[in-house]
């Protein structure tokens, strides 16, 4: 069981778990006081702490990387936030933090405003708001961006005057010019690429990298990429971007070297992103690294569910398995270790334990008996009290990272998943595609490689169940991404 996450990344694409308040809420108001009773912390954890992974001393596993959204966080820097400590005073020196810039609070009708007007009070103070957190904050950060499919809901669409594709370009415009005009230099800056299908990606594109251009803006260009809309799920398309990038001089060593897929869950993604980051590594910029990030280990514990069992099986979908946590009263004493009481529950018939979870007792996360009142002084449904959700998160936590890593380690080992080889007629796999396309210093030549396999690589399913140029409706994403038992 690999403790030093750090350690075990190697040359992997870096996964960025998407840090929820709620669980930095835990971290941090335990250090200024009893948030948690320190007898309800196991012992095998010792102090709130151990459920730090950016804490390279205490926390029970390390992790250099994550990702915390400015759509989560209290934006004001100039107050103190006990529930943000695990953000505001992490150790700079040991761990690397992007921040997410908010759009998609925008995109959903949540930060309000005509963002397409430059002189709009409340997009303004947000605006400013968002660049000094990520200047205090964040090693990088993303420019602000407002995603096209802003547009598609009439709610979000009149809180925030994005009713088309050139409203959320023209309002991004906004945004990108404040950052060049009024950042410090305190955290590097990644162009958020978005766009629905590939003629509005295209034209996104189009209209934005110039921003990452040195001799455009010499002393405040942009610093690298983030992957949006259609670019983080379409990969053919991606590759046509990143072929676009490398040509245009927009993917250079010590000024581009970092590219981020927004919300990519998908093992078989880990493997592929790997592939592509090894390929420009080798061909064009040796610093190069490909960061991803989701918040699938938080949201599947508030939804009631728990990782157990992760599963890479040669030439067949790979999965991470979860399934519902054990909720029963009747559990509240009982002291069978966690993952023996969950196989003996009939929840699944294994259990992959973590850090967190090898040492924790069934009555750790069904803390409440039957007459048990919870903390609004009511007899309640579940058996799961706050720090309940915390532990389970922990565990989701590391064991989502463990599957990332173990996914590519059993990769370079040959074991293959079926989405990244194609054996109809002769083998074609991925990694030998990628391979050929940056292998190559003329770009007309990596375009045609690319669109030779075009119908190939529109066959890898990315996120949200988009392949390709094919869109599937976003409420297919849970089951695209998990085999819930």
């Amino acid at each position: 069981m690999n403790t030093n996450l750090t350690l075990a990344q190697k040359d992997y694409a870096h996964f960025l778990p998407a840090i929820s308040g709620f669980y930095a809420t835990f971290i941090g108001k335990q250090r200024r006081e009893e948030y948690v009773d320190p007898a309800r912390i196991p012992n095998h954890i010792g102090t709130m702490e151990g459920m730090n992974w950016l804490n390279k001393q205490k926390g029970l596993f390390q992790y250099k990387w994550s990702l915390y959204s400015a759509g989560h966080a209290d934006l004001d820097v100039t107050k103190d936030c006990p529930k943000e400590d695990m953000i505001r005073d992490r150790d700079r020196d040991n761990t690397w933090l992007l921040g997410d810039s908010g759009g998609f609070q925008i995109a959903k009708g949540i930060w309000e405003g005509d963002w397409k007007d430059v002189n709009c009070p409340k997009a303004s103070k947000k605006r400013v708001l968002v660049v000094d957190w990520m200047e205090e904050y964040m090693d990088y950060g993303m420019m602000l961006d407002i995603p096209t499919f802003t547009a598609t809901d009439p709610k979000a669409a009149a809180a925030t005057g994005i009713f088309t594709h050139a409203d959320a370009v023209n309002a991004t415009h906004i945004n990108a010019r404040y950052y060049l005009a009024n950042r410090r230099g305190n955290f590097k800056v990644l162009n958020v690429l978005q766009g629905a299908n590939h003629a509005d990606a295209d034209d996104w594109y189009d209209q934005f990298k110039e921003y990452c251009d040195p001799k455009q803006y010499p002393s405040n260009h942009f610093d690298g990429w983030a992957m949006g809309g259609q670019n983080m799920c379409d990969i053919h398309l991606a590759l046509k971007r990143i072929i676009a990038l490398r040509f245009d001089g927009l993917l250079e060593k010590g000024l581009h070297d970092v590219m981020h897929f927004l919300g990519t869950s998908k093992l078989e993604w880990a493997a592929l992103l790997t592939d592509v980051q090894r390929a420009v590594r080798k061909y064009h910029n040796e610093n190069f690294m490909i960061t991803f990030d989701c918040a699938s280990p938080f949201l599947a514990t508030a939804n009631g569910q728990i990782y157990c069992s992760t599963e890479l099986p040669d030439r067949k979908k790979w999965v991470y398995r979860m399934t519902p946590g054990i909720d029963d009263k009747t559990l509240h004493t009982d002291t069978t270790p966690y993952g023996d009481a969950f196989v003996r529950e009939g929840c699944y018939h294994t259990f992959e334990n973590s850090p967190i979870s090898n040492g924790l007792t069934a009555a750790d996360i069904c803390a409440y008996g039957p007459t048990d009142t919870n903390k609004n002084g009511k007899i309640g449904k579940t058996s799961w009290d706050s720090f309940s959700y915390m532990l389970q998160m922990g565990h989701n936590v590391w064991t989502h990272l463990n599957a990332v890593q173990e996914a590519n380690r059993q990769y370079d080992a040959g074991i293959i998943p079926a989405m990244l080889i194609r054996e109809v007629f002769d083998q074609t796999a991925f990694r030998d595609v990628v391979n050929d396309i940056f292998a190559t210093d003329d770009k007309d030549k990596a375009d045609m490689i690319n669109d030779d396999y075009q119908r190939y690589l529109d066959s890898i399913i990315g996120t949200r169940g988009y392949t390709g140029k094919k869109l599937t409706n976003s409420t297919t994403y849970f089951n695209k991404l998990f085999d819930v038992a």
